[in-house]
């Protein structure tokens, strides 16, 4: 039987919950980076800067649906991290640190507009396969329909579960920084995010006929 999308996105589902690292990763160059660039040594702050961009730009493309104000937050979390680096842990991982700023301000800004931050669904699926050299037209139609509906379903889970989630699979930190961004536990951040994969699944199996876990 052909793969279809959707099995592609049930297979990516179980893995979020089956393989969620859970021990601390390897030392990174941007961590070196960081503890210079705390020290005082501004040169490194492009390593810093490229290693998390694109990183924390798509985190808030999740957040937030103004696109000016995405860019603005991404400016403002590099200008938090600047002012706040003289409180840089030396020898801490700057990425859950990175993450838990730029999640405070979504949530801040969030509050002064008086409305949660909303999944951007219909501008970027958050479960959406690239498109593979070779793929039929159908296929591609199947593919695109699957994400949005998928993103529907993500959208309609809980903000602590949707985040636990989306930091495990899409922004792919292991669960200690998830925790660390959440300010939470370990084990707080594995039963949000395998609520959030078993309600997946059950929207899944409802919406498409045919589909086997």
């Amino acid at each position: 039987m052909r793969t279809t999308p959707d099995n592609d996105a049930i297979a990516q589902i179980d893995r979020v919950d089956a393989a969620a690292p859970d021990e601390p990763r390897t030392r990174a160059p941007e961590d070196a980076a960081m503890e210079r660039y705390a020290a005082g040594d501004d040169a490194a702050f492009e390593i810093v800067y490229d290693a998390l961009a694109d990183r924390l730009s798509a985190y808030l493309r999740r957040q937030v649906r103004d696109p000016h104000r995405r860019d603005d937050l991404l400016q403002e979390t590099f200008l938090r991290m600047h002012r706040a680096r003289g409180t840089f842990v030396m020898g801490a991982p700057v990425l859950p640190w990175a993450f838990a700023i730029a999640r405070r301000l979504v949530v801040d800004q969030a509050r002064r507009d008086r409305r949660s931050p909303q999944l951007v669904a219909d501008i970027e699926p958050v479960l959406e396969r690239p498109t593979r050299v070779g793929d039929r037209p159908e296929e591609v139609v199947e593919a695109r329909e699957s994400a949005r509906r998928l993103a529907g379903a993500l959208a309609r889970l809980p903000d602590s579960q949707r985040i636990a989630f989306e930091l495990l699979k899409q922004d792919g930190l292991a669960l200690a920084e998830a925790a660390t961004v959440l300010g939470t536990t370990v084990s707080a951040v594995k039963l949000r995010a395998h609520r959030a994969y078993e309600a997946l699944r059950a929207a899944l199996g409802r919406g498409f006929a045919g589909v086997r876990a």
